[in-house]
C-alpha cells in the first residue's frame, strides 16, 4: 500500500489544505484509496529554524511515497527527494478531500528532479527576503 501525505489546516479529510510544508498544522496520511489512515500533528510548525527538514523527516519515517501540498522549500525538498518521495505541490483554496481528488486525476504536477527545486507559487515568501536557493545561480 502507498502511503500519501496531504498538509492541511486541521484532522479531517474537510480541513483546507495548508499551503506550508514544513509549517502545516497537519499531516493527514491516506492510503490510494483516499481513506484517512492518520492524522498527525506537525510538532515541527513552531520551530524557529529547521522546520522543514524535521517535517521531512516524520513523513521519510511514516514511510509515504507522496506528498501533496501548497509550498515545498528546498532543505524539505532535499530531504524528501533522497528518500525517494514524490512530491506534487501546488494544491492552493482547496479542501484534502479535494486536492486528493485532484492528485488522482493527474491536476497536480510532481516536481521533477531534472528540473531542479520546482516550489510552486510562493517561493520566496519565508525568511531572507525571497533570496533562497535557485539552481544555477550563485548563492551566498
Amino acid at each position: 500500500m502507498k502511503k500519501i501525505c496531504i498538509t492541511s489546516t486541521g484532522s479531517t479529510l474537510g480541513s483546507s489544505i495548508d499551503p506550508r510544508f514544513g509549517r502545516c498544522q497537519y499531516f493527514l496520511i491516506v492510503d490510494e484509496k483516499g481513506k484517512l489512515v492518520k492524522s498527525i500533528a506537525n510538532e515541527s510548525d513552531q520551530a524557529m529554524r529547521g522546520a522543514g527538514i524535521t517535517a521531512a523527516q516524520i513523513i521519510v519515517n511514516e514511510k509515504v511515497g507522496v506528498v501533496i501540498t501548497g509550498n515545498v522549500g528546498p532543505n524539505a525538498y532535499g530531504v524528501l527527494s533522497s528518500s525517494e518521495v514524490k512530491i506534487f505541490p501546488g494544491a492552493f483554496g482547496m479542501s484534502a478531500k479535494q486536492a486528493f481528488k485532484a492528485y488522482k486525476e493527474k491536476k497536480l504536477k510532481e516536481v521533477e528532479p531534472s528540473t531542479g527545486y520546482g516550489f510552486g507559487p510562493g517561493f520566496g515568501r519565508g525568511m531572507g527576503g525571497g533570496q533562497g536557493f535557485r539552481p544555477g545561480r550563485r548563492n551566498r
